[in-house]
């Protein structure tokens, strides 16, 4: 609308100064160089009108010519890019689609057409993975890592790659690397913890969990569960290297952080009976064995005391029993310590509760073992024998990451290096991670021995602990 109002402005100018030349006719007398020139004013004007657009014409055409390569150069540039990003979409699409050929294809057409390095190598490295060409992709994640904008993305498929190849070591590095560069970020968070645990680096791995969760990447309970087993493994630490006051101290954190954990309640009573309370250890064990029997609680329970006369062993886990006298667990740790004591009867007693209760391998292992001692290899011993190869199997500490089994807990899996993943259960009874499982938060398990024989620092094949890291990142 003002373009219109504008134009017809200067039409209104135009005319109205032709009418006003029009009503004031005269001539116009130029006499120069000898020559002489006589013209009428309206001439003059229409003379010096056509001059002035033959002169704007002469302008617009010097300017075509003069800026006619550079808008060229630019409409060109402007096709490629166009074409690039175009290629760049499609590439994502492809490897969303896990198409690897297509991905390849249209990297290389991006890589070609585009200028801009953090995209392309981003999809290149990807399609690289795609088709299964981990040099090639570990190529394109170094070149990443030497712009400041892709540096964090580089860290990442390189952190990623180390855990497939099993090497933790690589892994470890590139996730501090990455918690440098990013302070905030979620995933090097989470996987610190488990990779500096995995690695034996429990003050590191401690560490490690309060800035993830200070950058709310873990849940806060699952935060308490693991700090309570990180607790626990800084205490059989201090106390291997002599510093009781404080691994007594870790191990009262922990047994607060979870009163009902089995390792947090072992390891306190230990060191207090160690320190010479027995009365304090046994309060321990029992808090804990109300919240759930388990067998390590019972042998923990004939430990602390110290007593080396099997009768006096008896006595003592009878004492237990009173805490729950339809608890197999009781029953099994009464009749087995009544074996070790020689009173036949007495262990046949409480072992028949126990089957009558749980009939399970551990069951009919003991009974075998009674009527071996009462009466040699004979019909007794064999028909338990045989009871017992048909027995329901007992609970153990099973990897949920890789299914194997464990003697006793242990923060780091010994066979897979996965960090808190052993369960008390049935063997078999839990799905292996990785295998249609859902990998959420776990529950807070109960340790009872010492991880340090696992080499912490093992490189190999990719473990199933390793997978179950890979889709954080």
């Amino acid at each position: 609308m003002t373009r219109s109002l504008w134009f017809f402005l200067k039409v209104g100018l135009l005319v109205a100064l032709a009418v006003w030349l029009v009503q004031r006719p005269g001539t116009v007398t130029i006499d120069w160089q000898g020559w002489l020139i006589e013209m009428r004013v309206a001439v003059l004007a229409a003379l010096l009108l056509g001059i002035a657009m033959l002169a704007a014409l002469g302008y617009r055409l010097w300017l075509a010519l003069r800026s006619g390569p550079g808008a060229f150069g630019r409409r060109r540039r402007a096709n490629r890019r166009d074409k690039g990003y175009r290629a760049l979409t499609q590439g994502m699409v492809a490897v969303a689609a896990g198409d690897a050929e297509a991905a390849r294809r249209y990297a290389r057409q991006a890589e070609g057409l585009l200028n801009e390095p953090p995209l392309t190598l981003l999809l290149s490295a990807q399609a690289a993975q795609l088709q299964g060409d981990d040099q090639a992709a570990r190529k394109y994640f170094q070149a990443m890592l030497k712009r400041r904008e892709t540096e964090f993305l580089g860290l990442r498929g390189l952190l990623t790659q180390a855990l497939k190849r099993g090497d933790r070591v690589e892994a470890l590095e590139h996730a501090r690397r990455a918690q440098q560069l990013q302070p905030k970020a979620e995933w090097p968070a989470v996987a610190l913890v488990e990779l500096e645990a995995a690695s034996g680096h429990w003050i590191e791995a401690e560490a490690a969990l309060d800035r993830a969760q200070r950058a709310k990447a873990i849940p806060a309970d699952l935060a308490r569960h693991r700090r309570a087993v990180l607790l626990v493994e800084e205490s059989r630490q201090d106390a291997a290297e002599g510093r009781l006051e404080e691994a007594l101290q870790g191990a009262q954190k922990a047994h607060d952080l979870n009163p009902a954990s089995v390792a947090a309640a072992v390891q306190l009573a230990m060191l207090r009976a160690r320190t010479g309370n027995v009365k304090a250890a046994g309060k321990v064990l029992e808090q804990a064995w109300r919240a759930g029997p388990h067998p390590d609680l019972a042998r923990a329970w004939g430990a602390v005391a110290g007593l080396d006369d099997p009768l006096a062993l008896v006595k003592r886990q009878e004492e237990l029993l009173r805490l729950g006298p339809d608890c197999a667990e009781a029953h099994l740790a009464l009749g087995e310590a009544a074996l070790k004591a020689r009173l036949w009867g007495v262990s046949r007693m409480h072992l028949e509760k126990a089957r009558a209760l749980a009939p399970t391998a551990r069951v009919h292992r003991l009974l075998a073992d009674l009527a071996q001692a009462e009466q040699g290899d004979g019909p007794a011993y064999r028909d338990a024998l045989a009871r017992l190869a048909t027995a329901a199997p007992d609970p153990a500490w099973v990897c949920r990451s890789c299914g194997s089994t464990a003697l006793g807990w242990s923060a780091v899996c010994r066979h897979c290096g996965g960090f808190d993943t052993l369960d008390w259960t049935v063997p078999g009874a839990l799905p292996r991670l990785g295998a249609g499982s859902d990998d959420g938060p776990t529950a807070l398990v109960s340790p009872t021995t010492h991880p340090r024989s696992a080499d912490p620092h093992a490189s190999g094949p990719p473990t199933a602990a390793d997978q179950r890291l890979a889709p954080l990142l």
